[in-house]
């Protein structure tokens, strides 16, 4: 067995080795493009199984105060902190039948969030709420942003069922035309744009896909009238089917256990191993959280940015494996905390990750009876290259004399598929249901997409812009030549692994925006000096991970495997200060983009 004791150099120099065998053979040339757009290209795959027929209703030719694109906790949090600052007209749009997002597409069997759902669901200060688990099922999490939703009565002009096509400034009117593709065409004087990182779900581009007969759908849109149950288990319409599952990672750890109990056999297509680790989830109580205390939620909340931030905490609230591995997640975010001799700092990382990740292939091989099978299952990467899961399911379900794993490294994927089922290595897999557990094109909303064109100043749009210029912004919300636009997301603010606190200060951000504006009948736009100065502040101290992630094993934090680039994609000094220069922005200097 593995020692999880820190490795001597000897070690470390045949860890490197193995690390760089390990991501040569999964390596493909083709890098992102192995992905194909399920939506544009597979529309079955990106319909919405939750909602019936859509009911039809006559195009809209109002105004409104805001319109805000996307309902995920992005959304919600825009439109409950506009409601704060006393906006009327708030008007959510989403392609969805009901708000929720990311938690109301992805309701497959085992789905919970991987952040403590005591820090990573927002507003229970506000709403009153206590989560009933240390890691939420999709369901509360689904539930608790309707309750946000009603509670600042953000339905009322809510349009869902309904994407925005097209986004367009008038110059005459100084309002923006939302055009959807219901018939709409209403005017806003603000628009938000919460589209959120994990909106466009993708399938690989294996040949022959098309042509499977048997039963096929995404994750993120479950068909529970194929397979039975609920979210909770119990998938009686797959007790005699042979069930192929594509994808490894945060989802197929989730997913793959709950299949193993109900299905006639699981066939596993792996084509890199997650890192799973502990997750230890139980039920909680408010006394076990401190609930009784006012603010106990953002005590919570900021506790555990700091530490994950790598900032002094002097207790550890949540205690969990993302705290306990904060030290790793230096490449992973883009704070710069590095102190010191750079060679020291490097050599003592390296040799954290890898007793971390000696620690984990270990635990695989406690837990896995079949050699053969837990070899395959190891992690043979740097900690922070592949963002960590966590179970206490995923590797006993391999044990089960119903689930085989298929690892597809040496051809580099899956061969092709059949009318019948899956070819790896020459093998036909014989299949009834193909599942797709293969994400979401992390980042890339309809926006940066170009599927949302979005006119600025003289019809320019977005995409146009930053074509020629680079992606500019002022603190990733605004944009010279896009007046009155607000963006949230992750481009140019900072990250976390906890997304909805950075969308919740995102969100009071933009809200301080339109309530500045409409105090001086302004508009919010930001000169091109005031974006000059925001990409120099970025880039002034910028981590260089990009040689980190050029060694990694492909995945999407590293282009599959293309490597990250340096840049001013993100503020280098991580989200707590980020938040905290955003808050002396907007008491000193909100005025320099009022025009």
């Amino acid at each position: 067995m593995t020692s999880p004791q820190t490795p001597t150099p000897d070690e470390l120099a045949a860890l490197r080795q193995r690390y760089r065998h390990e991501r040569e053979r999964r390596v493909r040339p083709d890098g992102a493009g192995q992905y194909r757009d399920a939506d544009a290209e597979f529309g079955f795959y990106a319909a919405d199984p939750y909602v019936g027929e859509v009911a039809g209703r006559e195009p809209l030719r109002d105004s409104v105060d805001v319109a805000v694109v996307g309902g995920g906790f992005g959304g919600i949090l825009a439109g409950a902190r506009l409601r704060q600052r006393g906006v009327e007209r708030v008007r959510v749009i989403d392609k969805g039948g009901d708000f929720g997002g990311t938690w109301y597409w992805n309701r497959y069997p085992g789905v919970h969030c991987d952040i403590e759902s005591h820090v990573y669901l927002p507003m229970l200060d506000e709403t009153g709420y206590v989560p009933e688990w240390k890691y939420s099922p999709g369901e509360e999490i689904r539930l608790h942003a309707v309750r946000i939703a009603r509670q600042f009565d953000l339905y009322a002009d809510a349009l869902f069922s309904t994407s925005v096509t097209t986004l367009t400034w008038e110059k005459d009117s100084r309002t923006w035309i939302v055009a959807t593709d219901r018939g709409d065409t209403f005017r806003a004087t603000y628009v938000i744009t919460a589209t959120g990182p994990l909106t466009e779900p993708k399938l690989p581009g294996i040949p022959g896909i098309e042509d499977f007969k048997g039963h096929t759908f995404h994750t993120s849109r479950w068909d529970y009238a194929y397979t039975g149950g609920t979210p909770e288990g119990g998938l009686t319409g797959l007790a005699d089917k042979r069930v192929g599952v594509v994808g490894t990672g945060a989802t197929g750890v989730q997913v793959i256990p709950m299949l193993a109990e109900d299905a006639g056999h699981v066939h596993v297509f792996q084509r890199t191993p997650s890192t799973v680790d502990v997750r230890a989830n139980r039920r909680t109580t408010a006394r076990d959280v401190g609930a009784e205390r006012d603010g106990w939620a953002r005590e919570r909340r900021d506790n555990f940015l700091r530490i994950v931030s790598g900032e002094e905490s002097g207790v550890d609230l949540v205690a969990d494996g993302w705290t306990s591995s904060a030290g790793l997640l230096e490449k992973l975010l883009p704070s710069f905390r590095r102190s010191g001799s750079r060679d020291a700092f490097e050599a003592a990382y390296e040799a954290a990750d890898a007793a971390k990740m000696n620690e984990v292939r270990a635990r695989v091989e406690r837990t896995v009876t079949d050699p053969a099978t837990a070899e395959r299952l190891k992690p043979w990467y740097r900690y922070a290259c592949k963002r960590p899961a966590f179970s206490d399911l995923y590797y006993p379900a391999f044990n089960r004399s119903n689930v085989t794993l298929v690892d597809t490294a040496d051809t580099h994927g899956i061969e092709r598929v059949t009318e019948n089922g899956v070819v790896v290595g020459g093998t036909v897999y014989e299949l009834d249901c193909l599942i797709f557990a293969t994400g979401f094109s992390v980042g890339v909303s309809g926006i940066h997409s170009g599927k949302l064109p979005v006119l600025g100043r003289g019809g320019t749009t977005l995409l146009d812009a930053w074509a020629r210029h680079g992606v500019r912004t002022l603190h990733g919300a605004t944009s010279n030549g896009f007046p009155n636009l607000i963006q949230m997301g992750s481009l140019q603010n900072a990250s976390s692994v906890n997304f909805t606190h950075v969308l919740d200060e995102q969100a009071v951000h933009a809200a301080a925006l339109v309530a500045a504006a409409e105090a001086k009948g302004a508009l919010i736009e930001p000169s091109r000096e005031a974006e000059d100065a925001w990409i120099t502040t970025m880039a002034r101290d910028a981590p260089d991970h990009e040689w980190f992630h050029a060694d990694c094993t492909p995945g999407y934090y590293n282009r599959e495997g293309r490597g990250r680039p340096n840049g001013p994609s993100a503020y280098p000094h991580g989200a707590r200060a980020f938040h905290e220069l955003l808050r002396r922005w907007r008491e000193e200097s909100i005025d320099e983009v009022l025009a």
